[in-house]
């Protein structure tokens, strides 16, 4: 019996302690889905961040753990950018700037994964398309979160239209 009262006692402190253990305020980045950009564009004007992903990606996962997961990042991108997390292989019809996009099965990849990436499939790839509706710009690679803050900044403050990205990047201080 004194077993008995002892793992309840042990089992009520665990809960008690636990219950009110603060808890840490995580800011994730929030990712909406492709079609509302293009209604979201029609009310604000901003740069959309495309992460163009595929299930079997190792490197896309590390990049959405540590670079997506990162405060700064999610805050930044939620102030400055649409940010979208697009599957490449996606077979789901995407309409995009009046045009429609089906899955290629020469490609293994949705024609819009290979129009924004100008056919270079690679993953994981930031994909940026700046609020004038110019070029999309494609970043092959898994980015570090400091390497990541440097081009999202490029295209978030709008510097993109102003300075090449050469010069940018020379006078550039990492603050994440």
């Amino acid at each position: 019996m004194q077993k008995v009262k002892l793992t309840f006692l042990s089992v009520m402190i665990f809960f008690f302690l636990t219950a009110h253990a603060p808890v840490r305020a995580f800011n994730k980045v929030k990712w909406i889905a492709i079609e509302d950009v293009v209604t979201n564009l029609k009310i604000q004007k901003r740069p959309v961040l495309i992460d163009l992903y595929t299930d079997w990606c190792g490197w896309c996962k590390v990049m959405d753990k540590k670079t997506y997961s990162n405060e700064n990042v999610a805050a930044y991108l939620g102030d400055k950018f649409y940010a979208v997390r697009l599957n490449a292989e996606t077979k789901k019809e995407i309409i995009w700037d009046g045009k429609s996009y089906n899955y290629n099965s020469s490609y293994r990849a949705n024609e819009f994964s290979v129009y924004i990436t100008k056919g270079r499939l690679e993953f994981p790839t930031t994909i940026i398309i700046p609020p004038d509706g110019g070029e999309p710009q494609a970043i092959a690679g898994y980015l570090e979160t400091k390497d990541f803050e440097l081009i999202a900044k490029y295209f978030g403050e709008g510097i993109y239209n102003k300075f090449s990205f050469e010069d940018y990047q020379k006078n550039f201080k990492s603050s994440w």
